[in-house]
């Protein structure tokens, strides 16, 4: 029997690329980061999820791109849910319909968009209007850079486990061109990457205490809309991140991330500027500037094992969109 009262939300929120990247986890409860992050979110490629409570349902459903979530990515989508209703009063069991229009689980920041567009649906649905600062920390503990993802532009995320926006998306002219170098999913994810490197590295200790003085020289170099600096930041940033993770055994490059970095390196050699960032995943983001998104994808796309490369941009915050059917 359906349920009268049931009310579906839909929200569509993209993925954001970190470019102060954080790797690792303060001990406890929370979720919260062990050095400060900052990203820009991306226009171009997005998550779409709609969230429906309804009485008629004995547990909450997830379907993924058509297909059902079990294991541990039901978990963590079972406990944003269950924070959802302890903060709400809502009682009833959801209904969650979600897609991606870019490769999932595979290093694209595909659960930053995810539990971003979850957190903001569930929390609508359930009755409960909250800031993006409170609908990030419900986002947060689930999945760390999907606060970033609530905000559009440029967001960080900081020790305490706060998230909020640096700067809008027109702060500074910029590109990201995405070279996709596999579909498949990643064979180890970011948290258990993020363990055992804690647990492994004999280069963590130097990665936490180098990752805080690259993020403030980036945040500086952003709201001094100095292209170069940050690019070079940005760039410093991820290889020092994924320095540290080698060291333990956590190795996310193939060929084609290793042939797009030579690229990108012989790109600047001839003065155009371009700069890679790495998530953890074998797909290698261009950071490069209007004029030269065009001929640089070009140049990319050519790179053996580059499968397609995706121009993007700086994009917007998690929104609310119109259901047919008297959704909100």
């Amino acid at each position: 029997m359906s349920d009268p009262r049931a009310n579906t939300v839909r929200v569509v929120a993209h993925p954001n690329i970190a470019l102060a990247k954080y790797w690792g986890k303060k001990p406890g409860a929370g979720n919260i980061p062990a050095v400060p992050s900052l990203s820009v979110t991306l226009e171009g490629m997005k998550t779409t999820t709609s969230v429906t409570f309804d009485e008629g349902l004995g547990s909450d459903h997830f379907l993924l791109n058509g297909v059902e979530t079990i294991g541990e990515g039901a978990r963590r989508l079972h406990g944003l849910l269950d924070r959802v209703r302890l903060l709400s009063g809502e009682r009833r069991r959801a209904r969650v319909v979600s897609e991606n229009d870019f490769p999932t689980a595979s290093g694209l920041a595909s659960s930053a968009s995810g539990f971003a567009a979850l957190a903001l649906a569930a929390t609508r649905a359930a009755g409960v209007d909250l800031d993006a600062s409170a609908v990030a920390s419900i986002a947060r503990e689930s999945s760390a850079s999907a606060a970033r993802s609530i905000f559009g532009g440029f967001a960080e995320l900081d020790t305490e486990g706060a998230a909020r926006q640096v700067a809008p998306l027109d702060q500074i002219n910029l590109r990201v061109l995405v070279c996709v170098t596999t579909d498949a999913q990643k064979s180890i994810g970011s948290t258990a990457g993020m363990n055992e490197t804690a647990k492994k590295s004999p280069f963590y200790a130097a990665w936490c205490e180098a990752a805080p003085h690259i993020y403030a020289e980036l945040r500086a170099a952003l709201l001094e809309k100095n292209f170069s600096r940050m690019g070079a930041c940005a760039e410093s940033s991820a290889l020092a991140m994924h320095g540290s993770a080698m060291a333990a055994g956590i190795l996310y490059f193939n060929g084609a991330t290793n042939a797009a970095l030579a690229e990108v390196r012989k790109m600047r050699e001839e003065n155009l500027l371009a700069y890679a960032t790495i998530d953890a995943g074998p797909h290698v983001k261009v950071l490069v500037q209007t004029r030269d998104a065009d001929i640089a994808a070009q140049r990319l796309t050519k790179v053996p094992g580059v499968l397609r490369v995706l121009t993007t941009r700086p994009g917007g915050a998690a929104r609310v969109e119109p259901t047919s059917g008297g959704g909100v």
